[in-house]
């Protein structure tokens, strides 16, 4: 019998996929120092927030007569790394009982992202209060306040604290055998397997697992399996988890043996009688059996541990560096046809790649300095040929700062270099492996976007290079703009081989490659198709983060507690 033929097939499913819920994290906020706008007493805060482009709105419970509100409701989202999940708080002083927030005085109102909290040391972010009032009208206009506030007066500022979830970060591993179990097979003994199922809050049931299928016993002992505590109960430890029992057949009609129904929080007990299971084939009949008799099952085996998550980015500084294609092959820079040409009224290619991509990750860099390095261009004033120089033209100290500063010194190196070639990699992997090299614990962690158009020159070189970096906490995303044929950087991505240079392969995947051509909207809606780029590209940052975390053996940071200024005691 093939391997294949002796997989049990309920249903298609994926353990890992989509309907598993994302990493949540849960969202603590404080004031301090709001305005008061009472005559005769302190302001009476309550806050409302807003999220992603489809405003879903909350409202907190007020505070009466304090300005530094410490709000004990939390926010608890769903959190990805590869998105931009925009988040609107605003603070209001509340003089009636009404729930209409036009009725009472405005004090602040902060933007920012999630990414930018998680990112903040310490997953903790401080902001001031702005003035400016935007409502969403029921007409879908927008209608934009000004609140002039005091004059002379600060708002205040509101503090932002991520924690992820901790029953989000555990993988339980669990082994089961039974004894006795029915037996279903008209010339011989059944040939059992379990799929286990999560309840879901309207009743149903979403399978979550499914066992290996034992050959021709009616005692089978599974082999041990780890899932990730969110897919077995979706956090809840007192969430139902229904185990079914079926006998395999050749041609998919799989006959029930019996069921039986735990939680998480029981299978946490471990080995003993409390988990000891009747397998039934009628689910009201289903108990706990504590004598043994017929047609039971066992936990043999269980343990859990906390495990890597995408929120591991809130404890690694993410340091991130761009490499620009300045070879002739783009075009002049100055006609239209150019991938460089500096439209008025709209920017090219490679300016909304990196916009796109840089102002995701620019939330987990703390400074927001970046290193902005160009390839493949003659320099001045004596004309050499560099594929490792800095936008900004200081040698020394070639960080911009923020994506509009990076974005300046790209249009100013465009009036001062010649465009020439050819289109080497490996220098800037190379300059970015040195700084890598030298930080190894985890702490921090190396990001290269390098933009091009063309054929890659030093493919030897550049393989080399990547392999040597793959070793090192670094991760490499190349965009590929315009019409040419981007075989080799399909290769360099290494999805299906993994590249080698002299033999040796590279010990991780450490390149996400993508053709910007693929996200151009015809539309012209470039905020969708950008935000669709950034993504794709960044999405699989976290995974390569965790691989080279595990490959070093280095252990998952514990999670910073929850920012309070005041003693819990003064919390409403």
């Amino acid at each position: 019998m093939d391997k294949g033929e002796a997989t049990a097939t309920v249903r298609d499913f994926d353990p890992i996929s989509g309907s598993i819920p994302a990493t949540k994290v849960e969202i603590t906020v404080s004031c301090r120092n709001l305005l008061d706008r009472d005559t005769f007493s302190k302001s009476d805060p309550c806050k409302s927030h807003s999220y992603d482009e489809f405003f879903i709105s909350q409202t907190f419970f007020p505070f009466y007569n304090t300005l530094n509100p410490d709000f004990v409701r939390k926010y608890i989202l769903d959190y990805f790394f590869e998105e931009k999940q925009n988040l609107r708080f605003d603070v209001f002083d509340i003089d009636s009982k009404s729930p209409d927030l036009a009725k009472h005085d405005f004090l602040g109102q902060v933007h920012c992202t999630l990414g930018e909290i998680v990112g903040s040391p310490a997953s903790r972010l401080e902001k001031s209060l702005g003035l400016v009032y935007i409502i969403l009208c029921p007409s879908l206009c927008l209608c934009v306040c000004v609140n002039s506030g005091i004059p002379g007066k600060k708002c205040g500022t509101i503090i932002l604290s991520a924690e992820e979830l901790g029953n989000c970060r555990d993988c339980a591993t669990m082994q089961f055998c039974a004894n006795k179990l029915d037996k279903k097979d008209f010339f011989g003994k059944s040939d059992p397997f379990m799929v286990f199922y999560r309840s879901n809050e309207d009743g149903t049931f979403t399978i979550c697992h499914k066992s290996e299928v034992v050959k021709n016993t009616l005692n089978p002992v599974w082999q041990p399996f780890s899932i990730p505590v969110r897919a077995l109960c979706n956090g809840d430890y007192n969430r139902t988890i229904k185990v079914e029992v079926y006998d395999w057949d050749r041609d998919g009609s799989h006959d029930f043996i019996g069921e039986f129904t735990t939680s998480y929080k029981e299978l946490c007990r471990g080995q003993n009688q409390l988990n000891v299971y009747e397998v039934c084939e009628e689910e009201a009949l289903c108990v706990r059996v504590l004598t043994l008799n017929a047609n039971y099952s066992i936990l043999l085996l269980f343990d859990c541990a906390a495990v890597y998550s995408n929120t591991s980015l809130k404890c690694t500084q993410i340091h991130f560096t761009v490499a620009i294609d300045f070879t002739a092959s783009n075009g002049n820079p100055s006609q239209s046809t150019s991938l460089h040409y500096m439209n008025p009224y709209q920017m090219n290619a490679y300016a909304m790649a990196l916009k796109a991509v840089g102002e995701i990750i620019q939330d987990y860099d703390s400074d927001k300095m970046f290193p902005a390095l160009g390839f493949g261009a003659k320099l001045p004033p004596d004309g050499r040929v560099s594929h490792e120089f800095p936008l900004n033209g200081n040698m020394g100290n070639p960080y911009c700062n923020g994506m509009e500063g990076i974005l300046e010194a790209y249009h100013q190196s465009l009036k001062t270099v010649q465009l020439y070639g050819p289109t080497n990699f490996a220098p800037v992997v190379n300059h970015v492996a040195r700084y890598a090299a030298a930080v190894q614990d985890g702490s921090q962690y190396f990001v290269l976007l390098i933009i091009t158009d063309g054929v890659i020159s030093d493919m030897a070189q550049t393989k080399e290079a990547i392999v040597n970096a793959a070793k090192l906490p670094m991760s490499i995303i190349i965009v590929g703009v315009g019409q040419a044929e981007f075989d080799a950087m399909v290769e360099l991505d290494g999805d299906d081989i993994r590249i080698s240079s002299r033999g040796k392969l590279a010990e991780r995947d450490i390149v996400q490659f993508v053709p910007f051509r693929d996200y151009m909207d015809r539309t012209g809606n470039h905020v969708l198709s950008m935000a669709r780029l950034a993504k794709d590209v960044l999405a699989e940052i976290p995974d390569q983060l965790i691989s080279y975390m595990k490959s070093r053996a280095i252990k998952p940071n514990p999670v910073p507690p929850a920012y309070s200024l005041f003693p819990i005691s003064t919390l409403i």
